[in-house]
């Protein structure tokens, strides 16, 4: 044994020092294999060399199992494959992370079979007897009370079951819940646990050539009561079921009543049973017959009907009534109970021909082999109007005595003359109350029950006292009416052991669990004692004739027919296929797979390899995986380690292709932390060994004369290399000299650092896994300046920053995308410019050629109108605007070449350019450029975002003009470059005010393109921008011109703008820039002095012509009020109001855009704005108030316009505007909306106007607000009583009126006036007309709980596909 000194320098073995210095593991194990163990943990704490083998071993000691029954699998994902059992790999290696991290695990079901408890001396432990030995071997299974049919929300605290037994214990599977089929679940439980008709299904033979097993619901029962007698999973599914029901996903997420499913699924399976053996087996088990008489009193005369039933409705607790039935045999009496009918509900007695008093009743004359009793736990409170749930106490015994409730007399009696009146017409048409709606005709249609009462008539009725019946299923319902969960009691006859049924949990209970059943809780039964019950109960109960000589037993398996036989075999055989692709799954390696195509386009797949396969072999299916046949030979492909996120080559596996995929990848796990690459090489070249620990450099050779950065040349090297090694690497892969290079290395966006101490590792200067570098060796002077002056980092920096934008250009612009010289600022970059193809030019310069003609044209028309502006006495500048005229814009620069940079449009623009008499932006080259304001505009399909704004260049209806009939145009002083009102029609406007809208320097909190030299902001530094054609594939649509900009996107919306222009082909004024996202949805980019830094590559862009905002503007939407109009809101315009203005001067600049766009021809005097909230009118905007100050306005404001009927009567802000309505009673209508002027906030004056208005006397006039928002809807059958009428206030500012504002709206009546009486029907119609209208206004919305699908089984297996539907 080999020994190493210790610290006190004695010799000990080397296995125990490294022992103690070994790091450890700490594992937790979560057992999941049943529902009582899911909580515990169990923990180890293991030497990190630890073999996962030994582990096995270690958690089987501690968890009481055999060690090759179970699994363990990594906790902390979902589909982690379960660690290999044999593997001599340690924990440290297989990923376990030692010290003080928690490695979680579960220990799960080995092939869907629960795990084996280890045997002791002492014997097998199981539930119900441990010592404490036992206890402490137990981690997962300890004896614990646990609940029995609950789960989830629905558990119970105060049942206490026993134990929960293993699946091999009980021997029974469960059924997994889909989502919410637990219903569905516990009635094929019952029918499977139901002797005799488990037999009567394996006795039926399925023809295939007859039927599609897929939709055949027989046949997919019979395979899955198989599967339940026959499989060794703890559960299996359901789906197959279901899919021969016709439902699809969406039926397992809807939850039925268990009684309802009970009774179509019979139906279904009578139909497939049509001429087969098991015609009449539903009837022969399930169905009974009862009585339907009418006995009259004072003759005895009866007249009566006999009908079938498949179960029997007991009443909980009676209608009205304190009191709960306390047992199931008080229910049937009381069910059995026959009713007088008298005084207006007397009976017409054939033999006395004439109405009298009668007794109206059922009678049982034959109970069924299987008798079905239903709970009706759900009831409907007419208080509440809800479903409620009632979970009184109702005791039910195991045996049950039936011979009490059949009637003797009518046994004796000959039935077969009465049977003539039983059909499905007549199913369940009793007209007792305690039949409730069970067995109803309309249930019978929804339903589909159609029961045959052929052969019923032979029976032969057993005596009194052979009429026991035993319980054998009770299906508990747990939860409200609102929903819950169902599971299934249910008795085996085999052994007389009660077991619970609950989804895939299956475990033994007790009668006591049983009795827990019964409902109810402790204390005395009273009406309320629904409220303090346990909401788990049973809901139906399922009886079994004691007879011994009809009391069938299980098949066994030698006693199953062939044809079961032959299909025993064929699910064995598909279970063991599903168990072994099952472990070739988990023995398969799944991950992502990548490859560069020789076209130089990134693939990505993903790799399914056994972790058996070899390297070798998993190149060559990745290689077909990539479909590289023929395109690439199979040795020129390897398969190497890679980061897709750093884009990293970690390794490569040179000698190792004959190493199993497992070893390679770490074992087998449903996730990796790296990626593998199908790495090609051309057939000259040799692969390059990539080594752990060596990390990628991407190298971007610069040259400084072209100005152009190349692709980059991959180049590994070492953290622990110089930065001298470093550029002899780079220098022998790119051949640039070593001693002149300079190396820039990107640690991160905008990052850029000059490499530059020789002996410095990379690991010093911020080398990772995977790195960026530039480099640039050249005998230039450049490298004799400071980096951040350097022309390498300009590049670097330009590269960096540079994004590449796909511009769709208006089709009105009169601008072309010709090769020609745009407007370029001084010491531009001749990078604008445009790149395209020869036919491309010729075709755009011939647009060219007409557009300049139109823009020469344009251009001089201008100048002689500026002339005469500048001539004119009346167009005094502001010195602001001294200023503006200095500013060095593109036009100014260019004004040779005014007819490029101009903005301009086709003749008919330029038409109504010269109409007006001025252009906004036209007419001014000086204030091209003037500043805009922040607008936040809709998406692109609405009226206010079309492709040729409403107000482009248009004087008829510019937001920045006003007529004046006495002078000419007169410049604005804050840049407004259109016609303005004189000083003397301000002074009439608002007298007193020194500061008029357009003469206003504040700053409204808005964008401007200036600085506060006037100096355009984006001169201050210069930014690359580059435009070319769009190449076809850019192209958005063949229609639109389109330009690929590529664009520091550090550049503010307005400099990009202003490059824009001469593609544009008008002013950036003129023109609106939308970004267009991925759903195609255009928003405006109003913010100019934002940069382009939220845009990336590709993104596009649609400039739209349009005015936009200047400084102390805001856009405005125009809706008209129409308040007694269906829709009282309607959209008109949108314009511009500017900050300063008057009420009265956005009127008049308003009119004549209504009369351009919407044909209103309007006085001023004759209109009113209101503010808009919504779709209430609010405050009335009197002609003297100035928006700003006296009426805040924002960004996208919206305003009302309202025509007047007669001169405007608001004239100061005292008054208060109130629109009134009259309600008649007698009528049920509501008159029209008219308008109420008060003068104060008093109440008798409301009273006064409305006594005026409605020609009531003012004793007799009662008044009401109006609720919610505007025009305040109601119901008129709900007016007259639900509104707060004749509040008792005396000022309208209080509650509960709280009118403080313009808008409000007022009903009145008359006091004495009684409403309308109305008959049944005509309420009924009033109601729906009502209904109809509020549901078209959207005022009165009703809550409608979703509508409960009606539950059906589709025969042909699928719902009826509806022809009109998509």
């Amino acid at each position: 044994m080999e020994m190493v000194p210790s610290e006190e320098n004695q010799f000990v073995p080397k296995e125990i020092q490294n022992a103690a210095e070994e790091p450890r593991v700490l594992c937790i194990i979560q057992d999941i294999t049943s529902a009582k163990t899911v909580n515990e943990r169990l923990t180890l704490n293991l030497p990190a060399s630890t073999t996962l083998s030994k582990l096995y071993e270690d958690v089987a000691h501690k968890a009481g199992y055999v060690k090759a029954t179970f699994d363990l699998a990594w906790g902390n994902t979902q589909d982690m494959a379960p660690l290999d059992h044999s593997s001599e790999m340690s924990l440290s290696d297989f990923g376990f992370e030692p010290g003080n991290k928690r490695n979680f695990l579960q220990l799960t079901d080995k092939d869907g079979e629960q795990p084996q408890i280890a045997s002791e001396e002492s014997g097998t432990a199981d539930s119900s007897g441990l010592d404490d030995s036992s206890q402490d071997r137990f981690i997962g299974p300890l004896p614990r009370d646990s609940t029995a049919g609950c789960s989830g929300d629905y558990s119970s605290p105060s049942y206490s079951y026993s134990s929960i037994l293993n699946k091999s214990d009980t021997g029974y599977v469960g059924l997994v819940n889909q989502a919410m089929t637990c219903y569905l679940n516990s009635l094929l439980q019952t029918l499977y646990m139901t002797p005799e008709f488990r037999n009567a299904l394996y006795n039926w033979e399925f023809e295939e050539s007859e039927e599609d097993p897929v939709t055949s619901i027989p046949h997919q029962l019979q395979r899955l009561f198989i599967l339940l007698q026959t499989s060794k999973k703890r559960a299996i599914e359901t789906t197959d079921v279901t899919r021969s029901f016709g439902w699809d996903s969406s039926e397992a997420w809807q939850q039925h009543d268990v009684q309802e499913l009970c009774r179509v699924m019979f139906d279904a399976l009578e139909q497939k049973w049509k001429q087969t053996e098991q015609a009449d087996l539903i009837n022969q088990l399930y169905q009974g017959k009862l009585k339907d008489y009418v006995r009259c009193l004072e003759c005895g005369y009866e007249s009566w009907r006999i009908d079938t039933y498949l179960d029997i409705p007991l009443v909980i607790r009676p209608f009205g009534a304190s009191q709960a039935y306390s047992s199931v045999e008080e229910a049937l009496h009381a069910f059995m109970q026959p009713e007088t009918l008298d005084g207006p509900n007397q009976y017409f007695c054939e033999r006395c021909k004439k109405k009298c008093d009668a007794r109206k009743g059922l009678r049982f004359l034959h109970f069924p082999y299987l008798l079905t009793l239903q709970l009706k736990r759900f009831d409907f409170d007419y208080t509440t109007m809800h479903r409620i749930k009632l979970n009184d106490r109702m005791a039910f015994p195991e045996e049950l005595d039936m011979s009490p409730f059949i009637d003797v007399e009518d046994e004796k009696s000959p039935q077969t003359e009465s049977c003539t009146d039983s059909g499905a017409e007549n199913e369940g048409s009793c007209h007792s109350d305690q039949m409730s709606n069970d067995f109803s005709t309309e249930d019978c249609v929804d339903e589909g029950i159609c029961l045959d009462s052929t052969g019923s008539t032979e029976r032969v009725l057993k005596p009194k006292n052979t009429l026991t019946f035993e319980l054998f299923s009770v299906m508990v319902h747990s939860g409200s009416a609102a929903g819950g969960h169902y599971y299934a009691c249910i008795k085996s006859f085999t052994d007389g052991q009660w077991y619970s049924f609950n989804d895939q949990h299956v475990s033994k209970i007790t009668l006591d669990d049983i009795r827990k059943t019964y409902g109810g809780s402790s204390g005395s039964r009273g009406y309320y004692s629904s409220a303090f019950a346990s909401s788990t109960n049973a809901y139906m109960l399922i009886y079994r004739l004691k007879d011994a000589s009809k009391n069938a037993k299980y098949f066994d398996a030698d006693d199953f027919p062939e044809h079961v036989k032959s299909l025993v075999q064929k699910e064995k055989e598909s279970e063991e296929q599903e168990k072994r692709q099952r472990e070739i799954e988990r023995n398969t390696c799944k991950i992502k797979l990548f490859c560069m195509r020789p076209v130089k386009t990134m693939m990505e797949s993903k790799l399914e390899v056994h972790k058996d396969k070899t390297l070798r072999e998993a190149t060559e299916m990745a290689y077909k995986l990539m479909e590289l046949d023929g395109a690439v030979p199979l040795d020129c492909c390897r398969l190497v380690k890679y980061d897709e996120f750093h884009e990293y080559l970690e390794r490569s596996y040179e000698g190792e292709e004959d190493t199993p995929m497992g070893m390679l990848l770490g074992g087998v796990k449903s996730s990796y932390m790296f990626d593998l690459l199908l790495e090609i090489r051309k057939p000259e070249q040799v692969f390059q060994p990539y080594k752990p620990g060596e990390v990628m450099v991407k190298v971007h050779v610069v040259d400084l004369k072209t100005e152009s950065i190349a692709t980059p040349i991959s180049v590994r090297a070492y953290l622990n290399q110089s930065f001298t090694e470093f550029k002899l690497l780079i220098a022998q892969a790119t051949g640039l000299s070593a001693e002149a290079m300079r190396v820039v290395l990107e640690r991160c966006y905008n990052d850029l650092r000059l490499l530059y101490v020789p002996n410095k590792t990379l690991k010093a200067e911020g080398f990772f896994r995977s790195n960026k570098v530039f480099v640039e060796s050249s005998e230039s002077t450049d490298h004799q300046v400071a980096f951040t002056d350097s022309l390498l980092w300009k590049l670097l920096d330009r590269h960096g920053n540079t994004i590449r934008l796909l511009v769709s250009l208006p089709e009105q612009s009169p601008g072309t995308l010709a090769n020609r010289t745009p407007c370029q600022k001084e010491g531009a970059d001749s990078d604008v410019s445009l790149e395209g193809s020869k036919g491309d030019r010729k075709s755009v310069e011939a647009i060219l050629e007409e557009s300049t003609d139109k823009l020469k044209s344009l251009s001089l028309q201008q100048q002689q109108q500026q002339q005469q502006g500048s001539s004119t006495g009346d167009s005094q500048k502001s010195s602001d605007t001294s200023d503006f005229e200095h500013i060095e814009s593109p036009s100014q620069e260019a004004d040779s070449n005014s007819s490029l940079c101009v903005a301009a449009d086709n003749r008919e623009l330029e038409n109504r350019i010269r109409a007006g008499g001025s252009s906004g932006a036209s007419s001014d080259p000086d204030n091209q450029f003037a500043s805009e304001e922040r607008s936040d505009s809709e998406v692109n399909n609405d009226r206010s975002t079309s492709s040729v704004d409403s107000d482009i260049l248009s004087s008829s209806h510019s937001s920045d003009t006003l007529c004046n009939a006495d002078s000419g145009p007169i410049q604005l002083a804050n840049g407004l470059d259109s016609h303005s009102i004189t000083s003397s029609r301000r002074s009439k406007a608002h007298e007193g005010k020194k500061e008029t809208w357009d003469t206003a320097e504040e700053d409204s909190g808005t964008d401007s393109e200036y600085d506060d030299n006037g100096k355009i902001k984006a001169e201050a530094q210069y930014l690359f921008f580059r435009a070319e054609a769009c190449s076809p594939e850019d192209a958005t649509s063949d229609a639109q011109k389109c330009v690929v900009v590529h664009v520091d996107k550090r550049i503010t919306l307005a400099a990009f703008k202003q490059n824009m222009e001469p593609y544009v082909g008008v002013a950036s004024t003129q023109f609106k820039v939308f970004r267009v996202y991925a759903n195609n949805q255009e928003f405006e980019s109003v913010r100019l002095n934002e940069t382009l830094s939220s845009f990336s590559d590709d993104n596009k862009i649609t400039i739209r012509l349009g005015r936009a905002l200047k400084k102390g503007e805001y856009r405005v939407k125009v809706y008209q009020l129409l308040v007694n109009e269906t829709e009282p809101c309607k959209f008109l315009v949108d314009t511009v109001f500017a900050k300063g203005m008057t009420v009265r001067q956005s009127k008049e600049e308003l009119l004549p855009q209504l009369k351009e766009h919407c044909k209103l021809d309007l006085s001023i005097e004759s209109v009113r704005l209101r503010k808009k909230t919504w779709k209430n009118p609010g405050t009335v905007f009197l002609d003297y108030h100035v928006y700003e100050e006296d009426i805040s306005i924002s960004s996208n404001w919206e305003v009302f316009l309202e025509v007047l009927n007669e001169p405007e009567k608001m004239k100061s802000m005292s008054q208060l505007a109130v629109l009134s309505r009259r309600w008649s009673p007698s009528t049920m209508k509501l008159g029209p909306f008219q308008e109420v002027i008060l003068e104060s906030s008093n109440v008798e004056e409301l009273k006064e106007k409305l006594s005026e208005l409605g020609d009531i006397p003012l004793e007799n006039l009662e008044f009401a607000k109006g609720r919610g928002t505007f025009p305040c809807d109601i119901s008129v059958l709900e007016i007259h009583q639900d509104l707060d009428w004749n509040p008792k206030v005396s000022t309208l500012n209080v509650w509960p009126l709280y009118i403080c504002d313009d808008g409000a709206v007022v009903f009145f009546r008359h006091s004495s006036e009684e409403p309308m009486e109305l008959s049944d029907e005509e309420r009924s119609e009033l109601m729906k007309k009502e209904s109809s209208r509020l549901l078209k206004t959207g005022h009165r919305v009703s809550y409608s709980p979703r509508k409960e699908k009606a539950l059906k089984i589709y025969l042909d297996g699928g719902p009826p596909k509806d022809p009109g539907q998509d």
